[in-house]
């Protein structure tokens, strides 16, 4: 179950992977941007709700 509590900083990673793919490329798309966006906020908030559920 503490796996568990790692989830949300796991999935803020991902969404900052993302937000360095257009930045490494050279081509600042708004797809990708939004993508990164989401998936950082989704972390941020799943984290919170996460360590509040387990603790």
């Amino acid at each position: 179950m503490s796996a568990l509590k790692y989830l949300g900083i796991l999935i803020l990673l991902v969404g900052v992977a993302i937000l360095a793919v257009p930045t490494l490329i050279g081509q600042p798309s708004n797809t990708l941007l939004m993508a990164g966006l989401v998936v950082v906020i989704v972390g941020f908030f799943g984290h919170i709700l996460l360590n509040k559920k387990i603790e």
